[in-house]
């Protein structure tokens, strides 16, 4: 969905979409819904809602796939590009929640689609308890306690062992 710059009024524009999205990648199992509410000051544009969505994603743990609810506060700035241009090259830390339109154009999927990216874990887990796999035979350990005997050195480490033997003798 794409907003014109100049059809947001000067009190501003109140939003409710619900609409399907397709990331890269990612398996969205429920359409996008959203509450903006979009300012227009100048040339800057000032969104702020709510963003609620239903992924699949596969537990960094046990490889398990689950159902996560994503809703989280959205907060963007939008500057056009041609400040960033004419300003500098690089943003600064408090810039790090702005963004840019080109065309008087406001591309509202591709900010809905940022948004949700930047909000995921980078290892989804499917509950904070989880215990994960064996490293050794692949056994879910939220389901089951494998056989496996756990007093295994890491190789990386083995050689410090023989210093430890070394010092007893």
């Amino acid at each position: 969905m794409k907003i014109l710059i100049e059809d947001i009024p000067d009190e501003g524009l109140t939003l409710d979409i619900e609409e399907k999205l397709g990331i890269e990648n990612h398996t969205i199992v429920s359409p996008v819904a959203t509450h903006l509410e979009l300012l227009r000051t100048a040339q800057e544009i000032i969104i702020n809602g709510r963003l609620k969505v239903d992924l699949e994603l596969q537990c960094g743990r046990c490889l398990k796939t689950f159902i996560k609810t994503l809703d989280v506060p959205l907060a963007v700035i939008y500057h056009p590009i041609e400040d960033m241009r004419m300003e500098r090259q690089c943003l600064k830390n408090d810039e790090m929640d702005m963004g840019f339109y080109t065309d008087d154009t406001l591309d509202l999927k591709e900010m809905l689609a940022e948004q949700i990216l930047l909000n995921l874990r980078m290892k989804p887990l499917c509950n904070e308890g989880c215990k994960g796999m064996c490293p050794r035979c692949g056994c879910d350990l939220n389901t089951a306690a494998c056989a496996c005997e756990k007093k295994e050195i890491d190789p990386r480490l083995e050689v410090l062992k023989s210093l430890l033997e070394k010092r007893k003798e």
